[in-house]
């Protein structure tokens, strides 16, 4: 491959990940927002009109676990992710880099195998059931495992071209 389209699929992977990034704090704001509305509406509920709501807890749950993974997806791709500092700020030049790729690299195949692979699979193990006060299905909370271990894979693989750029 030529040096200009691998310079033209970073730059346009740059955009994908700016909207990614853009997307997932919206929809995370979103998310919290609606989630405090129905604690609220819950307390209300429940201490003012003495007749708890039925639905607001088992829908908090579900979109906590939304909020969670989507999360990590975000703290992943804006590299905001909990980490040792310690050794990355010790290293130098292509110690540093290798550091960084290796970390990077170590996400990637978790992301892969656990929660892609895994998310898939207990996604389809528990398409049958229903939440019981709901009835929503429960493989559309289970699918929150999945869509961000896409999500970060595609953040990782950035980071990891990102990691190859780091001047030494």
């Amino acid at each position: 491959m030529n040096r200009e389209f691998i310079i033209l699929v970073v730059k346009e992977m740059k955009k994908v990940k700016q909207f990614i990034d853009t997307l997932l704090a919206y929809v995370n704001s979103v998310l919290l927002i609606v989630m405090t509305a129905l604690v609220l509406w819950q307390v209300f509920t429940r201490y003012v009109l003495k007749n708890p709501s039925t639905f607001t807890e088992e829908l908090v749950i579900i979109i906590l676990i939304w909020t969670s993974f989507l999360g990590a997806a975000y703290a992943f791709g804006t590299r905001q992710h909990m980490s040792l500092i310690f050794l990355k700020e010790k290293l130098q030049g292509v110690k540093k880099k290798i550091l960084y790729v290796f970390i990077d690299s170590s996400v990637l195949i978790f992301s892969i195998f656990i929660l892609v692979i895994g998310g898939k699979q207990i996604t389809s193990g528990v398409a049958g059931m229903r939440t019981p006060i709901l009835n929503m299905p429960k493989s559309y909370i289970y699918s929150s495992i999945l869509i961000s271990g896409v999500l970060i894979i595609l953040y990782q693989i950035y980071n990891i071209i990102e990691d190859l750029k780091m001047n030494n």
